[in-house]
């Protein structure tokens, strides 16, 4: 039997090839200054670059270092939410444009990487959606009705999904999704964006954005980059305070990959309707093996700090259903910013200049709604008409939303309660090497980190967003906020927003 073990990186990063850009070494001009090197931003960047704006690049890491080098790659137009459930919310003729705009985004990505001759194994393969409880065939002829009323006429009643051993009843198969290397993809974005004029800077954290006629985008290097327009890509916006992330809910969710015998999985999508959902793929390994690349487990960010287990019911699942891997390669997780509503906020910031623009809320279909963004931005920006603006609209209320939205926010009021509890551990000498805790100290909290050498690395474990306390991450050796999703390094850099500046260091240390 395998074992729970594995690199804990994701099968693209370790894999990356992207183009090495430099940081930002003087201040410049462009029609439109996007914030963000993942798959929205260089999807925004390449469309209007292609149309003919100039367009810079900012990223604080490096291209697609983000949550893009931490997906499972899924192309699909199957969202996190059902169907039924979104026709619910957001009504018959919404979804179909909602159906649309990803069954087009799925096309346009195929569509560059022929036209780029990107090699980023772009395949088209069929999806199957089937109940987590094979008994309960009831949710999925009630969804099917709903996949047809949102103009997917294609998807058909199977009965069964082609997973050889395994009896997952009755199932909906979605055909024409598709699945690609993300990173590779974005290798080949960039490569184009240069080649026409479009200038990428990486290892440049961006500290200020300022609207106006004519906006400022500040650098922690001193460098300005002043453009007409800017399109905030950071996963979570760093450009507003408070209105998204009331809007909105970071989770974490788990992936392992496994090793399987070549073709003894059949390629495709597969997810259940469990929630939260498991969701499967295949990534060509050698000529002997696949990596069977499956997801789950989510929980809300800085609000569990027990990956192993969830890593385990992971494999646990996994191996009931295909008996064939033979070890565990990889193990990863990443971030998901989830809508209220279940469909991304795409275009003007709201209470924000006219020419601020975001994209936020993928709802765990981060590689079509980051090209979707891209074809939509481009059109506002160009002062084009896209069918799609209201949809995705960052501004909309959805009374069919109101409950989760209520939900969240209750959640996130009472993580502030932690200021009054007392601290993971009452001293710093019990933190081991390679490990956190918070401590109290007086009325101060202090996130503690104690590097491999014994070093011992003290900040406020204040979150300089909108002041929750964080908590440590033990898989991934970061401090996460479990209000908003913020997440810094063990030494406090911001490593994901919406907190634009790291933790604040603690200069007075009681223990070395």
């Amino acid at each position: 039997m395998p074992n729970n073990s594995g690199k804990t990186t994701s099968i693209w990063m370790e894999q990356a090839n992207v183009p090495v850009a430099s940081s930002l070494a003087e201040n410049i001009y462009a029609d439109v200054c996007i914030v963000g090197a993942g798959i929205a931003g260089m999807s925004t960047a390449y469309l209007l670059n292609r149309a003919g704006k100039s367009v810079v690049v900012l990223d604080d890491g490096v291209i697609g270092g983000g949550q893009t080098a931490r997906t499972t790659a899924h192309l699909s137009n199957v969202l996190s939410y059902r169907y039924s459930e979104l026709e619910r919310i957001h009504g018959q003729e919404r979804v179909k444009l909602i159906a649309q705009s990803h069954t087009t985004a799925i096309d346009t990505i195929e569509a560059i990487a022929i036209q780029e001759n990107i090699e980023c194994e772009f395949a088209r393969i069929d999806g199957y959606l089937f109940p987590h409880n094979p008994a309960s065939v009831k949710e999925i002829h009630q969804e099917l009705a709903a996949v047809h009323r949102a103009g997917l006429a294609d998807v058909e009643l199977v009965q069964q999904a082609p997973i050889a051993g395994w009896d997952t009843g009755v199932c909906l198969r979605f055909p024409q999704q598709g699945q690609f290397d993300p990173l590779k993809y974005l290798a080949g974005l960039a490569t184009a964006i240069q080649r026409r004029g479009g200038r990428i800077y990486t290892h440049t954290h961006v500290n200020k954005i300022q609207g106006g006629t004519t906006t400022r985008v500040e650098t922690s290097n001193g460098f300005v980059v002043t453009a007409d327009a800017v399109v905030v890509a950071t996963n979570s916006p760093i450009s507003n305070l408070a209105t998204m992330h009331f809007k909105q809910a970071a989770y974490l969710t788990y992936v392992i990959g496994a090793k399987v015998p070549r073709d003894s999985v059949t390629t495709a999508l597969y997810w259940d309707t469990l929630d939260p959902y498991h969701y499967v793929r295949l990534q060509k390994l050698d000529a002997e093996h696949d990596i069977l690349i499956v997801g789950g487990e989510d929980h809300k960010t800085g609000q569990a700090n027990d990956a192993d287990a969830r890593y385990a019911r992971l494999q646990q699942w996994t191996q009931a259903r295909f008996p064939m891997i033979e070890e565990i390669t990889h193990r990863w997780s990443g971030q998901v910013m989830n809508a209220d509503d279940g469909i991304a906020y795409i275009g003007k910031a709201p209470f924000d200049s006219e020419n601020i623009y975001i994209v936020t809320g993928d709802s765990g279909l981060g590689m079509t709604h980051g090209t979707i963004a891209g074809m939509l931005l481009t059109d506002t920006i160009l002062g084009r008409k896209n069918t799609w603006a209201e949809v995705y609209d960052p501004a909309r209320a959805r009374m069919g939303a109101i409950a989760d939205l209520i939900s969240e926010n209750l959640n996130v009021a009472s993580q502030y309660l932690d200021w009054l509890k007392p601290g993971d551990v009452d001293t710093v000498e019990k933190i081991a090497p390679g490990t956190g805790a918070v401590v109290q100290r007086g009325l101060t909290k202090v996130a503690a980190y104690r590097d491999e050498d014994g070093h011992l690395h003290e900040h406020s474990a204040v979150c300089t967003h909108l002041n929750c306390i964080v908590n440590w991450n033990s898989s991934e050796q970061t401090w996460d906020c479990p209000c908003h999703g913020s997440r810094f390094d063990a030494c406090g850099q911001v490593i994901n927003g919406p907190a634009i500046n790291g933790l604040t260091p603690v200069t007075q240390k009681s223990v070395s």
